[in-house]
């Protein structure tokens, strides 16, 4: 885990929320306060986490156990190598190595539900969890039998441990128009549609994979009540941003690394309370940022745009979304405020309904005033 400086607990704020006494080492213990300790017990909500990719190196391991001719390592120790990307190409390789592990509707359930243990464990209260259905049903889990394990694993979850989960059903663009056909029907068709799905998605490679083609599929998903949450500019230049707003409609742009290239993109996402999905370790591991100390979030924020951070496919890049706020803390100089400030966005940006944004709201601010006064 990235550390990230402790400070003095009366030690000078800025307004905004942001560390200004970087001097406060002298203090005494007493007096320090822990980010790290902060971040662990802040009531979180995540909107970009991957169903597959949040599958932990014991769940992993687990399932490669169960299928055997499969390449992933057994050994949750060596999946740290396995998970060593030399690009994003790489990267979905691997990925899909991983995809093809869930074979069967137990595979699913247990996925979904250790996700969701894993998540509680961060005090996450609500996720939006993007699944892709194409990749379990072209391999033969049956699509009703597939709806009913991540339903069941999402009511579990919300009974057992609290965090309430809430499906993006996402197009792998590497497939193709087929995948968007097969996704589109699967999150339209009544007698298939899970109660738990509120978004549509696109992921997977960007470069030969223009997004204007997924248009009839987004208005179709649209149509149907869902919101279009597409990955875009994470490796590519903000054109692609442009074409997932005025084609597919977007309403949340997944990474968009690459809108720091366009002033009048920042200004457009700002104006129109657009918020993007920020992954910062996820960009680095896949290559799409070169370091973190270079990564776009500083200048997301400067412009005035809503960023929410998230962890993407966190055991594949050795962290989780305690982590992530961590390193967005050292990056953009916050403080438990700030931090706070930052879980808020989120739950803007989130498609929980009015009163459940306004309880989880309410838990932070609750939550921070009790640490700051302890």
């Amino acid at each position: 885990m990235t550390r990230v400086p402790p400070r003095t607990g009366r030690g000078r704020r800025s307004r905004g929320g942001t560390l200004t006494d970087r001097h406060a080492t002298a203090a005494t213990a007493g007096q320090v306060r822990d980010l790290h300790a902060f971040i662990a017990g802040l009531p979180k909500a995540e909107l970009h986490v991957h169903h597959v990719g949040s599958a932990s190196p014991r769940i992993v391991s687990e399932l490669a156990a169960r299928h055997p001719d499969s390449k992933v390592p057994t050994d949750p120790e060596a999946l740290a190598d396995y998970f060593t990307f030399t690009d994003f190409a790489h990267f979905i390789e691997v990925y899909l190595s991983v995809v093809d592990l869930i074979r069967t509707p137990e595979d699913v359930r247990l996925l979904t539900y250790e996700l969701a243990r894993e998540l509680a464990r961060q005090q996450v209260r609500y996720a939006e969890l993007t699944i892709t259905p194409f990749s379990s049903t072209r391999r033969g889990i049956d699509e009703r039998a597939f709806m009913d394990a991540i339903e069941d694993a999402r009511k579990a979850a919300e009974s057992e441990l609290g965090t309430v989960l809430r499906w993006c059903f996402d197009i792998p663009g590497e497939a193709g128009l087929e995948a968007a056909e097969e996704t589109t029907r699967l999150a339209t068709d009544d007698r298939l549609r899970p109660e738990g799905l509120v978004s549509f998605g696109l992921g997977g490679p960007e470069i030969g994979v223009p997004r204007p083609q997924f248009k009839p599929y987004f208005d179709r998903a649209v149509a149907a009540g869902l919101r279009s949450v597409p990955h875009a500019g994470e490796t590519t230049g903000p054109e692609t941003i442009w074409d997932a707003l005025n084609e597919l409609g977007a309403e949340r742009i997944g990474h968009g690394t690459s809108a720091a290239q366009d002033p009048k993109l920042l200004e457009h996402l700002a104006e129109r309370r657009i918020p993007l999905e920020v992954c910062p370790t996820s960009n680095i591991a896949t290559r799409a940022v070169a370091t973190l100390d270079e990564h776009p979030v500083k200048e997301f924020t400067r412009a005035g745009v809503l960023v929410t951070i998230n962890s993407d496919d966190p055991p594949m890049f050795g962290t989780d979304l305690c982590n992530e706020y961590a390193v967005a803390a050292r990056l953009l100089d916050l403080d438990e405020r700030g931090l706070a400030a930052l879980a808020k966005n989120a739950v803007e940006a989130s498609f929980l309904d009015p009163a459940g944004k306004a309880r989880l709201a309410a838990e932070i601010d609750t939550y921070t005033s009790s640490w700051l006064a302890s």
